[in-house]
């Protein structure tokens, strides 16, 4: 039988040690910023990673990718172990995975054509057979993300915040990748272009049978892409849920403080919902509270919150929950 998921991680880790000293360097302790996360993605679809700045969510995305190596747990691509590959097995596997950065700017190198950005990986990976070739796809690929074949011939100072990210997308688009992991694509971008650039990146998917994971810390613009969403906080997963399960009936309390800093477009139901508003600052992955990492801040905390990790287990169909809330 086929295998639906395109990616599984399993019990994914990946800790940053810490050093201090200057001649004689001593490890002190270590950075937890992705600690023990499994999810997958299926093929087609997308599945929105969201949380607060400092949640882990970047870095599992560049494990993913084999930019940052991981510590411990398993990346397995169509049913591959892709952890601990070699560099020329890496390179190979660029082809198969590409992301998109947040910073269409600095993502870019200032000193090329666009036409020389979008061209590079189609060389390095021998996907075209000479210059000709290479133009054409450039020229195909810029016109699939809306801009003019003439554009090749312009520096990246010279677009838009909106035009840039749509160059971006182009350079990922070059190598037919079956994952795109777009690590906060539309944050950078002022709130007019973000749907734009967001209908693109839908319409490409549909195009070219894409897969995505969808990292963002906006749960509107998540609820308008993503098929299934995966709520991390501190390096960990609280909840993972379908898209339309998790709006309608947010389970874990972070999830559900999350959920009420989303506007509503209307002020009259603005003005009478609930405002969960969160205690304290984020920890530090470096010093994470023991039992629930959450337990510092969550407003229906419980004495066994402090002492025992809870683990992700699924209390309805496919809606899975990391709380104590939550017997088994």
């Amino acid at each position: 039988m086929e295998n639906k998921n395109l990616l599984e991680v399993e019990n994914l880790r990946v800790y940053f040690p810490v050093h201090r000293g200057t001649l004689i360097k001593k490890k002190v302790g270590e950075v937890k910023a992705v600690d023990d996360v499994s999810f997958k993605i299926l093929k087609g679809e997308t599945l929105g990673l969201v949380g607060e700045s400092g949640s882990g969510k970047t870095t599992a995305g560049q494990a993913i990718l084999q930019i940052e190596p991981p510590t411990a747990g398993k990346i397995i691509f169509e049913g591959k172990d892709i952890t601990g590959l070699e560099k020329n097995e890496r390179r190979k596997l660029r082809r198969e995975m590409q992301m998109i950065f947040q910073d269409p700017f600095s993502s870019l190198n200032p000193r090329m054509k666009i036409g020389n950005i979008i061209e590079e990986p189609l060389i390095a990976h021998k996907l075209t057979n000479n210059r000709k070739e290479n133009k054409e796809r450039v020229e195909e690929l810029l016109q699939m993300v809306g801009l003019m074949p003439s554009m090749a011939e312009r520096f990246p100072h010279e677009f838009s915040g909106g035009q840039r990210q749509r160059i971006g997308i182009a350079r990922a688009l070059a190598v037919n990748p079956k994952l795109i992991i777009c690590d906060e694509p539309v944050s950078a971008l002022d709130v007019s272009i973000q749907a734009q650039v967001i209908n693109l990146i839908e319409e490409i998917q549909e195009k070219l049978n894409l897969t995505y994971l969808f990292i963002a810390h906006d749960l509107a613009v998540v609820r308008h892409i993503s098929d299934r969403i995966a709520v991390m906080y501190l390096g960990k997963l609280v909840e993972v849920a379908s898209r339309i399960d998790l709006y309608r009936n947010p389970l874990h309390p972070y999830t559900k403080a999350l959920l009420s800093a989303v506007p509503i477009p209307d002020p009259r139901l603005e003005a009478t919902r609930e405002h969960i508003v969160l205690k304290g600052e984020i920890p530090s992955p470096m010093f994470p509270p023991s039992g629930c990492r959450f337990h510092t801040r969550c407003p229906e905390a419980m004495p066994e919150c402090s002492s025992r990790i809870p683990q992700l287990k699924e209390v309805d169909s496919h809606h899975f929950v990391s709380c104590h809330l939550f017997k088994d």
